[in-house]
């Protein structure tokens, strides 16, 4: 399996699991283009684009960092402009960018609504719109939302607004992978099974207790990198688990993506357990 010489545009990959997703198809070579909106250091945020695209350049890769918002339609069309002017074309998306808010509807006001499904769901179909023209011909091209299977027992309808939104990714994917079969473009979601150590664990979902039951973001950047290297015209229209995908291509140890060895790991949204069905706990 190898990325290089292939080019990735990503959306939202300044820190975390976006940007290990980008560093390790930067390993192989690959040409990364990143869009996102920090420009400047955040001080509850690690990294801004700038920075992101230095580690993706010593991760062994060529990065272009492109200031832009996935909301705005002219905005993504001149990244992907600008990416297509520098790489001459694109094999990977990755739909990474998504905005998290776990209130209820009482709580959520429709400006954070707004701000929720417009980055997760406007800014998926923007993504890929624009990339998809430049991906048409591609050897194996591959587009990847990072959003969870579409669970409809009653226990999975909440928080509204947050499950609106990631279930809106979800849907534009799979719609995705069902019109361009005949292109040969696969059109996949891959979500974790237990919680993944970033910024939105850390400050919105239980501090460094949660940071200790979490897997470190290379779980999701290794399981994305399977998907890339499956063939595009017969892997599309999958909703799968980053465990899942790892174990089913050979992997025998998931203790080495824990951050703390042998903590009990919290589980994620829309998943029942932290390992695969047999794997063990």
């Amino acid at each position: 399996m190898s990325l290089s010489g292939k080019t990735m545009f990503i959306s939202g990959a300044s820190r975390g699991i976006g940007l290990a997703i980008a560093k390790r198809a930067a390993a192989d070579g690959a040409n990364v283009a990143l869009v996102a909106k920090t420009a400047e250091p955040h001080p509850k945020l690690e990294g801004t684009i700038f920075t992101a695209a230095k580690e993706i350049e010593e991760a062994g890769g060529h990065a272009l960092p492109i200031l832009g918002d996935v909301r705005d339609g002219e905005s993504v069309e001149s990244a992907v402009a600008q990416a297509v002017s520098q790489f001459g074309g694109i094999d990977l998306c990755v739909n990474n960018a998504s905005a998290i808010n776990l209130g209820s509807i009482t709580e959520v006001p429709l400006k954070r609504f707004d701000l929720m499904n417009g980055i997760n769901v406007r800014g998926t179909y923007a993504v890929s719109q624009a990339c998809i023209p430049h991906m048409v011909g591609r050897d194996n091209p591959h587009i990847l939302t990072l959003s969870p299977p579409i669970l409809l027992e009653s226990k999975w309808l909440k928080p509204t607004a947050y499950m609106m939104a990631k279930y809106g990714m979800t849907l534009c994917a799979l719609g995705i992978a069902e019109e361009l079969r005949g292109d040969g473009i696969a059109s996949n979601t891959l979500w974790p099974r237990t919680l993944v150590a970033t910024a939105a664990v850390k400050n919105l979902l239980g501090g460094e207790e949660a940071m200790s039951r979490a897997r470190k973001p290379e779980v999701y950047a290794d399981a994305a990198y399977v998907i890339f290297n499956k063939p595009a015209r017969e892997y599309t229209g999958n909703s799968v688990l980053c465990e899942d995908v790892l174990v089913e291509s050979g992997v025998t140890d998931l203790s080495v993506y824990d951050c703390v060895p042998g903590s009990e790991l919290g589980v994620d949204l829309w998943v029942e357990t932290p390992n695969p069905p047999g794997y063990g706990s």
